[in-house]
């Protein structure tokens, strides 16, 4: 039997995943970087020479939809498929923002898990190899050192007061940095503890993988968390966003797309890329609209300072939620007058413009959180992170374009929207000592004084 004819006969023996995932890359050079993690630093004689497949999804199909789609060709079965389940996907979004902010805080700590959990696996995988101890339990002791300190500082930040007033989690307010590098250090000696001779090199690429990982992974979560505390508007205008261009890209791409738009993910196309945009900013600009009625969706959520120990979420409104006149320019007034509908001014809820900024954003951005997934994932020759979602892989390939959107509203937010709170100034001087917060009493009560506002004497009586 000839060598040709013998090569393929394996290859029709094999499963269509494995093929995928073998001409996966076949344009690029991706071989130079497996080999690089198999012969990187001390590799020795021991060290195999081919790092071990990579877990990746499978695209299992619950059995009613695979009954449901079994006469349909390929493309309109994977088009069902992920239609429905974008459906219960939404429904349950939607189900728990319903039930507040507590849920959702909880929901986006569970999907960082699973997304952590997605991608070390992959490292495991390579590490397992050797039997290199600790690689797993060590990363995920880094996940929980790291979700100590920056959700924690984010709820001190939020809940500084209320955490003071309890016996229990005073010491871990005022302690937490202190706790925070302590824990850190332990991973650190524990890695160190850790290191087999031949393999420093592949164990230090790894321990730099699992930091790269946390990088993207939970501070990608916490700028969604602390989106959530914004206000439940913020948090639900961004990810849906997200989701409603992925949606639409998806839609226009199927029906009209034809202009490959990127290397990395050949089913994207022009055509989806500016649709879904277009389509987002449309959405964008409704359910702003929408939203803006509800104090409970725009109020961030805090701890009321009147209400003893009750969280709150009504509020004097910032600015951006509240209806505003503009006067339209000349020429504009001009062009009204001439078809018969005199304007000289409009009136729009400020919030609305930044909305469309941030649609923009999502659209022509945001889908470059999916760009770089795609990289990672013809890197290590797998077609999806999981296959808990059925067309659409694991949670990684869900949310990675969440992770980009979310870092990027929060920081719009706090320089571009954000009021000063005095819930935050005051919470910093509930945790000062009394004699510090009557300097304080002192210094506003003189200022005050001084531009004739209060008259001071008989507040407070000198010690």
């Amino acid at each position: 039997m000839s060598e040709v004819r013998q090569r393929k006969l394996e290859d029709n023996g094999k499963e269509p995943a494995e093929k995928e995932n073998e001409n996966l890359d076949s344009e690029e050079s991706d071989n130079d970087d497996l080999q690089h993690l198999n012969d990187a630093g001390d590799a020795g004689p021991d060290m195999p020479s081919r790092t071990p497949a990579s877990p990746t999804g499978t695209n299992v199909t619950p059995e009613l939809l695979e009954n449901v789609t079994k006469n349909m060709s390929q493309r309109w079965k994977g088009y069902t498929v992920r239609f429905v389940l974008s459906l219960f996907m939404i429904g349950g979004f939607i189900f728990i923002l319903y039930l507040g902010p507590l849920a959702l805080v909880l929901l986006v700590m569970g999907i960082q898990m699973k997304c952590f959990s997605e991608i070390i696996n992959i490292g495991y995988t390579v590490y397992r190899s050797q039997d290199l101890p600790w690689f797993r339990s060590l990363s995920w002791f880094f996940l929980v050192t790291a979700n100590y300190y920056i959700n924690g500082e984010m709820i001190i930040d939020q809940f500084g007061v209320l955490l003071q007033k309890t016996d229990f989690l005073g010491p871990l307010v005022t302690y937490h940095k202190f706790i925070s590098i302590s824990l850190y250090m332990a991973g650190i000696v524990a890695f160190v503890c850790s290191l087999k001779k031949r393999f420093y090199m592949r164990q230090f690429t790894l321990f730099g993988y699992t930091h790269v990982v946390l990088l993207v992974v939970a501070v990608g979560a916490n700028f969604l968390n602390r989106l959530i505390f914004e206000g439940i508007f913020w948090f639900f205008l961004c990810t849906s966003m997200i989701i409603c261009n992925d949606i639409w890209a998806y839609l226009f791409g199927f029906f009209f797309g034809k202009t490959p738009l990127i290397k990395l993910s050949p089913k994207k196309t022009w055509e989806g890329y500016l649709g879904g945009g277009l389509a987002t900013l449309v959405y964008a600009a409704i359910i702003t609209n929408v939203m803006v009625h509800y104090d409970y969706l725009v109020c961030p959520i805090e701890y009321s300072l009147r209400q003893d120990d009750i969280l709150t979420s009504e509020c004097i409104r910032n600015p951006v939620f509240v209806l505003t006149e503009y006067l339209l320019p000349k020429s504009v007034q001009t062009a009204t007058n001439m078809i018969g509908l005199p304007m000289t001014s409009v009136h729009v809820y400020p919030i609305t413009f930044h909305s469309l900024f941030l649609a923009t954003f999502a659209s022509l951005i945001g889908p470059f959180g999916g760009f770089f997934a795609s990289g990672f994932k013809r890197a290590f020759r797998i077609k999806d992170f999981g296959d808990i979602f059925p067309g659409h892989g694991g949670f990684m390939d869900r949310f990675d374009c969440q992770i980009l959107m979310g870092a990027f509203a929060y920081t719009y937010i706090t320089t571009f929207v954000r009021i000063p709170n005095p819930q935050k100034l005051i919470a910093t001087l509930y945790a000062m000592h009394s004699d510090e917060q009557m300097m304080v009493l002192d210094a506003l009560c003189s200022n005050l004084e001084g531009k004739g506002i209060v008259n001071c004497a008989g507040l407070y009586s000198q010690q």
